[in-house]
């Protein structure tokens, strides 16, 4: 595992050198949020991260439910019982192993391994606007149709889970990219996906956190031109 810090975020990265998975503490003054919980085996050294920082893990708050992203939930939980959940509204369904679509979704089908069998249920349902300590929801469907992103309102940065990728070369969920194809492989609306990241940058992000792959510092300019060549792969016109 990989730890690299940024002000009051803490990007642990496992399997960095060949399929990164990233899950994020935001550390508060006298807790910590984890954001995401990577792979099933990442619970230890998540814990023992917490202990190097020095202050307990009192949230959990998922972005989406992909496996990737949720896999060490039940051994957190079970070893941390009072720690609190929060997941986006609309992933519930998912969480539950339902993938069909609600009203105003499109027929496009779900993709990515969602889980069958969790025993971990959400303390509480995000919506748009909600505050988790210093976090701020934000809607960022397409990938999935209910993931959120987490912005740092001290700081704006920005915890984008699957809405991007930085492995394989920048690029918003949905646009293939050869080097590291399988965010792109597991999204399931490619317009929203960029609809969403269009709506991220407004919230001027210094630094941007994604599930697969480095921090991104610097993004405006860059996540513009990445949106530019997802429009371009799906043949939207550009204005």
């Amino acid at each position: 595992m990989r730890i690299t810090h940024k002000q009051t975020v803490y990007q642990l990265s496992f399997m960095a050198k060949w399929f990164p998975v990233n899950c994020y503490f935001v550390e508060e003054e006298n807790s910590l949020t984890l954001i995401d919980t990577a792979l099933p085996f990442s619970k230890r050294a998540i814990l023992e991260t917490a202990k190097q920082i020095g202050k307990p893990i009192k949230r959990v708050v998922l972005t989406h439910v992909h496996s990737d992203h949720i896999g060490s939930l039940d051994g957190l939980k079970a070893d941390l019982p009072e720690v609190e959940i929060f997941l986006p509204e609309r992933e519930l369904k998912l969480l539950h192993g339902d993938m069909t679509l609600e009203p105003g979704e499109g027929n496009l089908p779900v993709k990515g391994g969602v889980p069958r069998n969790s025993k971990t249920q959400p303390d509480t349902l995000l919506k748009e606007g909600d505050r988790i300590g210093s976090l701020v929801a934000i809607a960022a469907p397409g990938h999935t149709p209910g993931m959120m992103a987490f912005l740092d309102v001290r700081n704006n940065i920005l915890l984008a889970g699957d809405a991007m990728q930085t492995r394989g070369g920048i690029a918003v969920a949905g646009d293939l990219r050869f080097r590291f194809p399988f965010p792109a492989l597991a999204t399931w609306d490619k317009e929203r996906a960029i609809a969403s990241v269009e709506k991220l940058l407004t919230y001027r992000p210094t630094i941007i956190g994604v599930g697969h792959g480095d921090f991104l510092y610097e993004p405006e300019s860059k996540v513009k031109h990445a949106i530019v060549k997802a429009k371009k792969a799906i043949g939207v016109r550009m204005k």
